[in-house]
C-alpha cells in the first residue's frame, strides 16, 4: 500500500506556515537529510536534502527500539509472554552463580520502561563480550526493578533476546508477516549481536516513509490500513508514562516521562528516536506523524526541531495560522535551495595539479586507527580513481569526479559491524596542492571527508567524519612507492 500524498492545502497547513519552518530549519543549519508530513493519514509535505532519497533504508540507531517494543506487543497480544514474567525465566542456562534478589524481580515491563534497575550505563561492560544475555544478567543490579530510571541500550537487546527465544525466530523473520509486511514495508536489515541475535536496541535501516508508516499504525491505536497489527491496550500502556525520566534530563522533551521504548513529549506527543536526530513523532491531539532522518551532531539539535515543529506546524493547525500567500512555486523554489545549499561545488581550477602532484601513483600510509595500508590513484579525464587498501573487506576502489556527483558502493561502519551500502562521492581542489574528497554515505548520516595535501613524493591524509559515536578521526603520513 502506498502513502497517500495530499498536497493542497485541505489539512490546515498553508504553503506560508510551511516555508516558515522550512526557512527556520535552514537558517538554524540543522541537518535534516529527509523530513516527511502526515496529517490525518496523508503526507501533505515531505522534502530530502542532496544526496540522500526518501526511499533509501536509513540506519536508525536507538529508533530501533520502539519497534522493539511494538514486537513486544504482538508476542504479548498472542500470549507468548507476559509483561510480568521474570527476564530469568527466559534464560535459566545463562545465570550467574548467584542470582541477587533484584535481578530476579527484574521482568518484561522493567526492560520496556528503562528501569530495571542497574545505576550506570552497562553498555560498555556488555558489547565488550561476545554472550550479550550472559554479560547481561551477570551485571550489579543495585536499585530494585521499578523504582529507578536509566536509559538502556542492553534493556532493549535482552527484549529482542525474550523474543527470539519465546518464538524461535529472528527479529525479523517474527515481524515481516506480523508488522512489515502488512505495513508496506520491504524485508529490512536489522544488525545482531556476535551471537546473531538482533540488536532490539539499534541496528534497524528503514526509509523515511517506512518510519512514517510505522508511526501511522501508532497514531492509529494499532490499526493500519484496516488490519490490527497489536493491539490498542499495548499501545496505550507503551505510549504512557511508565517511569519517570525527569532527574537531571537537560531537554524538556525528555523530560516528560517514559513509555515503553517511547520517550513522551509535550502537547500530548509521544516519540522514538535515535542518535543524531533519527525521529518518530506522534501527536494524537493533532492528528500528526512526522518522520525525519537527520545528521545532527547533538540531541540538542533534536529539540530545536522539535521546538520548530511546535511552532510552525503544530501552532499554525492550532487556530492562528499565517495568512497563506499561496506562493507554492515560492515554496518548492526554497525547498530546491535548500536541499543542495550543503553539498560540494564542483570546480577544476586546479586540474592541473594532477600530473605535478603525482596523481597516478601509489603511497604507502603510516600507522592508523582504521589500519589502512596504501592508497592509489588513477585518472581519466574528470574521473579519479581512488584504491583503498586495507587487506580486509574494505580493500576497495572509489570514484570521484571533479565535475559531478557518482554513486557508488562502499564497505563502511553503521552502527555495530561494516556494511556494504550506498555512497556518493565528490571531488574538488581546495588549493594547488590540497584535494577535498567527499564521500556521503546515504544509508547512515555519516559523511566522511579525505583531505590529502601533497608535497613532492610524500602526502598528509586525513579522515574527517562528521558525526560519529565510535569512529575516530586521524592523520597520517605518506610515502610514493610507486609512481
Amino acid at each position: 500500500m502506498e502513502l497517500i500524498r495530499d498536497y493542497p492545502e485541505k489539512h490546515g497547513l498553508s504553503s506560508q506556515a510551511l516555508s516558515h519552518f522550512v526557512m527556520e530549519v535552514r537558517e538554524r543549519g540543522l541537518e535534516v537529510n529527509s523530513f516527511m508530513l502526515l496529517q490525518g493519514g496523508k503526507v501533505t509535505a515531505e522534502f530530502t536534502r542532496m544526496p540522500y532519497r526518501p526511499d533509501t533504508p536509513q540506519l536508525l540507531y536507538s529508533l530501533s527500539k520502539s519497534f522493539t517494543s511494538i514486537a513486544i506487543g504482538i508476542a504479548w497480544d498472542e500470549g507468548l509472554l507476559q509483561l510480568e514474567d521474570a527476564v530469568i525465566s527466559f534464560f535459566p542456562d545463562k545465570l550467574p552463580e548467584a542470582v541477587s534478589s533484584n535481578l530476579a524481580q527484574m521482568t518484561v515491563h522493567h526492560l520496556l520502561s528503562m528501569n530495571a534497575g542497574h545505576h550506570e550505563d552497562i553498555y560498555p561492560a556488555v558489547v565488550k563480550e561476545q554472550d550479550w544475555i550472559t554479560a547481561f544478567l551477570a551485571q550489579q543490579v543495585e536499585h530494585e526493578p521499578g523504582s529507578y530510571y536509566r536509559y538502556s541500550t542492553p534493556s532493549s537487546y535482552m527484549l529482542a533476546a525474550i523474543l527470539e527465544r519465546v518464538t524461535g525466530q529472528s527479529m525479523v523473520d517474527y515481524l515481516m508477516p506480523r508488522l512489515f509486511g502488512p505495513l508496506g514495508i520491504p524485508r529490512p536489515s536489522w544488525e545482531t549481536c556476535p551471537q546473531g541475535i538482533t540488536a532490539g536496541g539499534m541496528g534497524l535501516s528503514l526509509s523515511t516513509e517506512s518510519v512514517a508508516r510505522f508511526g501511522l499504525l501508532l497514531l492509529n491505536k494499532g490499526i493500519y490500513n484496516g488490519q490490527r497489527i497489536v493491539s490498542e491496550q499495548y499501545i496505550q500502556r507503551a505510549t504512557s508514562e511508565q517511569s519517570d525520566n525527569r532527574a537531571g534530563a537537560q531537554r524538556i522533551d525528555s523530560a516528560q516521562g517514559y513509555g515503553y521504548q517511547f520517550h513522551l513529549c509535550r502537547r500530548g506527543c509521544y516519540r522514538g528516536d535515535g542518535s543524531f536526530g533519527q525521529l518518530c513523532l506522534v501527536a494524537p491531539e493533532q492528528n500528526i506523524v512526522i518522520a525525519v532522518a537527520a545528521s545532527f551532531g547533538s540531541m540538542n539539535r533534536l529539540q530545536v526541531l522539535l521546538d520548530l515543529i511546535f511552532e510552525h506546524i503544530f501552532d499554525t493547525l492550532g487556530g492562528s495560522p499565517l495568512p497563506d500567500s499561496g506562493d507554492n512555486a515560492g515554496l518548492q523554489e526554497l525547498l530546491s535551495d535548500w536541499s543542495t545549499s550543503a553539498l560540494p561545488v564542483a570546480q577544476q581550477s586546479f586540474s592541473e595539479k594532477w600530473l605535478m602532484y603525482g596523481l597516478s601513483g601509489t603511497y604507502q600510509i603510516s600507522s592508523n586507527p582504521h589500519g589502512l595500508r596504501e592508497i592509489s590513484f588513477t585518472r581519466n579525464n574528470t574521473l579519479l580513481k581512488l584504491q583503498m587498501v586495507y587487506g580486509d573487506q574494505r580493500d576497495n576502489v572509489l570514484p570521484f569526479d571533479f565535475s559531478k556527483p557518482v554513486w557508488t558502493e562502499d564497505v563502511f561502519s553503521k552502527d555495530l559491524s561494516l556494511h556494504r551500502q550506498q555512497v556518493v562521492t565528490y571531488a574538488n581542489w581546495l588549493a594547488g596542492d590540497t584535494l577535498k574528497l567527499a564521500l556521503y554515505y546515504i544509508e547512515t548520516p555519516y559523511v566522511v571527508t579525505y583531505t590529502i595535501i601533497f608535497e613532492d613524493n610524500k602526502l598528509e591524509f586525513r579522515f574527517n567524519i562528521n558525526v560519529s559515536l565510535n569512529i575516530p578521526e586521524y592523520a597520517a603520513v605518506g610515502g610514493l612507492v610507486q609512481a
